[in-house]
């Protein structure tokens, strides 16, 4: 009838009084969410919950159903502890080491996915520039880090990957001009900029002197990218950032693709202490069993 995931945002709406939250809680969109309850009801034949305006409640039978899955959800949860004891997975740490912007979008869900598998094992996220991260990879501080585009081999799961793109005032000449072939590196380096490194040396900076040229008027340097770009809607100049990293408000800013195209890629990569160890490896298993 249905997944095993349904059955627990079954369980987390009714704790929650709130599908939104349950869907946050189990990882799915709230359409998703609203979707499946919606056909977990048509296939019982009655209604489980009463959604109302300003009114989440569970029917009289709907109480009987989720009693039913919370014993089923806890059974299934033995047997993987019962599993994972046999494994060695029933307790341990992960310490995996991440710069900003991945910690921030892609960290969070796999964090709490790997939990709901292995509610025994501590997966600790440490925070650092890239630098910091190849350092603790060295010297066995993390079992696991998040590496910008690793040499070929090296990765053990890629995690993803976006594309660099040009930032500039809205009302900027550069900005005002036909976008179908992007802006050259050639052109941003000759322009006041803002250089943001989002803690890392693969930058604004770096793309334009692996290119062989020169920022001719560094105006200021920040971390952030948000930062930057809210210097950019400013006057002050123009800067490179990630594609992922972008504001949710754009307002007074011009995005324009780069030309010939720059991607970053991010994936793990695991220290010997992580090969070493059963959590890690089973985490790793996970992600490459799901097409990370």
């Amino acid at each position: 009838m249905m997944n095993l995931l349904h059955w627990r945002l079954l369980v987390a709406a009714a704790e929650a009084s709130s599908i939104s939250r349950a869907a946050e809680r189990v990882g799915i969109t709230q359409s998703g969410a609203s979707q499946a309850i919606a056909q977990l009801e048509a296939s019982l034949g009655f209604q489980v919950f009463i959604r109302e305006r300003r009114h989440f409640s569970v029917t009289a039978l709907g109480e009987q159903v989720i009693a039913h899955a919370r014993n089923m959800i806890a059974e299934l949860d033995a047997i993987r502890d019962l599993a994972n004891d046999s494994k060695g997975l029933s307790h341990g740490c992960i310490r995996l080491g991440s710069f900003p912007s991945v910690i921030s979008t892609l960290l969070p869900t796999l964090l709490r996915d790997f939990h709901r598998l292995h509610p025994g094992i501590d997966l600790v996220a440490l925070e650092g520039s890239d630098e910091e991260v190849e350092e603790w990879l060295a010297a066995d501080t993390v079992e696991l880090g998040v590496v910008l585009n690793p040499e070929p081999g090296r990765a053990e799961v890629v995690l993803g990957r976006d594309e660099w793109v040009a930032v500039l005032p809205a009302g900027h000449a550069l900005a005002r001009r036909a976008t179908t072939g992007g802006i050259t590196l050639d052109e941003l380096a000759t322009q006041p900029f803002i250089l943001a490194t989002g803690g890392c040396t693969v930058n604004g900076k770096s793309l334009v002197e692996l290119a062989g040229l020169h920022l001719a008027d560094v105006r200021v340097t920040v971390r952030d990218w948000i930062s930057a770009c809210m210097l950019v809607r400013e006057g002050m100049g123009v800067a490179i950032v990630p594609e992922s990293a972008l504001p949710e408000d754009r307002r007074g800013l011009r995005m324009l693709p780069l030309t010939p195209t720059i991607y970053r890629e991010f994936a793990l990569v695991c220290s010997s202490a992580g090969r070493s160890s059963r959590a890690t490896q089973a985490l790793l298993a996970g992600l490459k069993k799901n097409g990370r």
